[in-house]
């Protein structure tokens, strides 16, 4: 959503002051900032903005009339900007914008116009960012939930959306429901259905507090079910977007053959971040390595000459190559690659911790490149790492799912975020960019996360004690 004209109003650096407004008016969306001394500027305006003006041909009998049509332009609100043309706002705009409802600031000298039009342009393109960031960290979480079936994916987008989902059958039955109470809301979209069943692309409904938007799944002119969720606002664009990435991997499920190898390696592809174009073969059987390597284009042709190529997947990257290797011919695949440049070994995983141990694999990688005498290392030989292997298994899974259970009851996310804000060693701006998102978000996110677990994230031995549990190898 762009920033309301209140968020507008209390940045302290343009020091405007509020004169009129109702407080619903005060929270209508700034779309743009306009500057015109137009008796009628309305021509030039879509509707949406913030119109500055010095009032240079505004006349005690104009201010009346002025304010009606910005009124019915659907102008946000008017900045009049004093100590030019007039020493104070005028008292008939005053009490014309007051009878109108339009919200009306001062905008005292020292202000200068194009310093208000930067501010609402950085607060636009923050929002979009945040938007941008928010849709692709949904179409991950989505991901990994589809690697789990329906139900996790279901309950996600449930959750991302925060309102409910139902995933229907061709006849419109009940097959995931998130919560189970949206159960009772599938008879309502018969109608809808029947609609989408004759070549529709979606179907919305809206009500005064509900608000829902079907989709079918499969290729067009033969759906295989249809997605609907609800919400109590109308859906904003991201949230589209992260609707029909779901639907995306709904319809790839359904089309996928019932082996669903194929499926699963896409899936995989996309949740290690760099889908390979053309077809791939099946995930490999788990537990499974993740091989960060730095070489590209030659490590599908080594992976080939080697008698375990059909066990293997090779997925590339803008900067190398992944390689999901299973565990039994992990050391043979190794050492073929070792040939080809720096290569960073994850822990053991199954293909539900595969974004974990790519994680793993990128860290040991960025180390292998500081160290060119050692082409090949493993996650577990990086300083701090060893230390897992002096500590009973089971005591320390026990004090990990302890100390980080709250967060990941909470979102997981913050536990995804505290690992990437531990490993820059508590620097913001680099964890922010590992993460993909704003550095006021991931802030954001470490303040909710120190007060969920109650500890000070910058004491040393809280950090240590995290660290330990954030990089157990899973069980």
């Amino acid at each position: 959503m762009p920033p309301t004209l209140a968020a507008v109003a209390a940045l302290p650096r343009l020091d405007l002051r509020i004169l009129t407004g109702p407080p619903d008016a005060l929270r209508a969306p700034v779309q743009w900032v306009a500057v015109s001394e137009l008796e009628d500027p309305t021509p030039f305006l879509e509707g949406g903005e913030l119109l500055l003006t010095t009032g240079m041909r505004l006349s005690a009998e104009g201010a009346g009339p002025y304010v009606t049509r910005l009124v019915r332009r659907g102008v946000t609100g008017l900045g009049f900007g004093v100590g030019l043309g007039h020493p104070a706002v005028p008292p008939e705009l005053v009490a014309s914008a007051e009878e109108h409802g339009l919200p009306l600031l001062e905008v005292p000298r020292p202000t200068p116009f194009i310093a208000i039009g930067k501010a609402v342009s950085q607060m636009l393109a923050a929002e979009r960012y945040e938007a941008v960031t928010r849709a692709f960290q949904a179409q991950r979480a989505l991901t990994r939930a589809a690697l789990k079936g329906p139900r996790r994916l279901v309950a996600r987008l449930a959750r991302e959306l925060d309102g409910w989902a139902l995933l229907l059958g061709p006849a419109g039955e009940v097959r995931q429901a998130a919560p189970e109470s949206a159960r009772r809301r599938a008879g309502d979209l018969a109608g809808e259905l029947d609609r989408l069943r004759g070549g529709g692309a979606s179907a919305a409904v809206s009500g005064r507090d509900s608000h829902v938007v079907i989709h079918p799944i499969g290729v067009a002119g033969r759906p295989r079910g249809f997605l609907a969720v609800g919400t109590a606002e109308p859906l904003p664009q991201v949230a589209h977007t992260i609707v029909g990435a779901a639907v995306a991997l709904l319809t790839l499920r359904s089309e996928s053959s019932p082996s669903g190898r194929a499926l699963r390696a896409a899936l995989a592809g996309l949740l290690l971040g760099e889908p390979s174009p053309g077809d791939l073969p099946g995930l490999p059987e788990p537990p499974v390595r993740v091989l960060a390597c730095a070489a590209g284009p030659q490590v599908p042709d080594v992976l080939e000459a080697g008698p375990a190529a059909d066990r293997c997947l090779a997925v590339r990257r803008a900067d190398g190559c992944l390689v999901i290797v299973p565990e039994a011919v992990a050391e043979q695949v190794i050492a073929a690659l070792a040939a080809t440049g720096p290569v960073g070994v994850s822990e053991p995983a199954g293909l539900n911790g595969l974004d974990r141990a790519l994680a793993q694999a990128d860290q040991a990688l960025a180390a292998a490149r500081r160290r060119p005498g050692r082409p090949v290392l493993r996650y577990g030989n990086l300083p701090g790492q060893g230390v897992h292997g002096l500590v009973d298994p089971q005591a320390a899974r026990g004090f990990a799912d302890a100390l980080l259970g709250p967060l990941r009851a909470e979102d997981p996310e913050l536990v995804r975020s505290l690992h990437a804000y531990l490993a820059a060693n508590g620097q913001g701006e680099a964890a922010a960019r590992a993460l993909g998102v704003h550095r006021h978000t991931l802030r954001h996110r470490m303040r909710r996360a120190a007060e969920i677990l109650g500890r000070d994230l910058d004491d040393p031995g809280v950090r240590a004690e995290l660290w330990f549990a954030l990089t157990l190898p899973p069980p």
